[in-house]
């Protein structure tokens, strides 16, 4: 079932489950839960249990000119290393997985996403010495999801790519620049480019879950507080670093050029959370993000309240 569903369910019967190390550990027996720098009360389950939301790992890819299921407007992540082709992850495949484990152009990464924070980040696998390989704890901090890396059992903050518990714990994951396009333009840009084939798991690929969620009053299971000035709480804002534009501002603008970076914008993508097909969902647009050099920069386009819960202090790029 999927997390959104399971939310409801536990929500109609109070039964969202408190923190309870001594429960994880029979889940994570490896996990040094003498190591964090979190309150455990604000880990809660999410439904699915430890690789209850499978993830991938090396997934097959096919060329650009081979796919027919994806609609054009549809929302893909798209992964340029230099020295390897290409790469588009559809949206569509990480609804039901949030995690793809892959290597592009010798680079082991890591291409997540969570639905309930509209947070697509793609992060390098490696720690010192160590190549990492992620999974889906079934857990969730402030809405987020909580990965897990399979090599110590350390749990890592999917918004952040930060280590909240065991070994790994206070532990930052580079961040690569990729971004969220539609396949239309993904595929326009890159003719010879490759596409992550449909994962042979059985799902309802196409199919959103989460159907009219950015539209939602509130996000589920998140009881911290509202975003400041006013701002919704699933209003999208592009963030970068600790700072966050609201994606209402940059539309509006078509380019932002502040702090040193340049923010543009085009209409033409879909959301993956309104409608029930994903490629129908309403148009919120493209975002880059680049710097004074025309360099492509790690940024996020994620719901205000999870930039406030895990940006406290963060900066409001209000431009007013």
């Amino acid at each position: 079932m999927p997390r959104f569903l399971l939310a409801a369910v536990f929500a109609c019967f109070g039964a969202t489950a408190l923190a309870d190390p001594h429960s994880w550990a029979r889940e994570f027996p490896l996990t040094d839960f003498s190591q964090a720098d979190v309150p455990f009360d604000e880990i809660i389950s999410g439904g699915p249990p430890r690789d209850g939301i499978p993830a991938l790992s090396d997934p097959a890819m096919i060329p650009v000119a081979g796919e027919t299921r994806l609609d054009p407007l549809e929302p893909v992540v798209a992964v340029e290393i230099e020295g390897a082709a290409p790469r588009a992850y559809p949206i569509r495949y990480l609804t039901w997985h949030e995690i793809v484990n892959d290597t592009v152009g010798g680079v082991p990464l890591a291409v997540t996403f969570c639905p309930l924070c509209n947070s697509a980040l793609t992060f390098d696998r490696r720690v010192d010495d160590r190549v990492l390989t992620f999974g889906v704890t079934g857990k969730l901090r402030n809405s987020d999801m909580v990965m897990y890396d399979r090599e110590t059992e350390s749990w890592w903050q999917q918004a952040m790519g930060k280590g909240i518990v065991g070994v790994y714990t206070g532990t930052q994951l580079r961040s690569l620049p990729t971004w969220m396009e539609s396949w239309e333009g993904f595929r326009t840009r890159n003719p010879d480019g490759l596409v992550m084939d449909e994962p042979d798991w059985g799902r309802s690929y196409g199919r959103n879950p989460y159907v009219g969620y950015d539209s939602s009053r509130r996000p589920f299971l998140y009881s911290g507080e509202e975003p400041p000035h006013g701002i919704h709480a699933l209003a999208r804002v592009v963030r970068v670093g600790d700072r966050a534009w609201p994606l209402e501002r940059l539309s509006e603008a078509g380019e932002i050029r502040e702090g040193g970076v340049t923010l543009s914008w085009r209409a033409g993508n879909a959301s993956a959370l309104d409608a029930g097909r994903i490629g129908e969902g309403r148009d919120v647009g493209q975002v880059r993000v680049r710097d004074t050099k025309g360099r492509d920069l790690p940024h996020d386009v994620m719901f205000a309240f999870a930039f406030h819960a895990f940006w406290p202090d963060g900066e409001w790029m209000l431009g007013r």
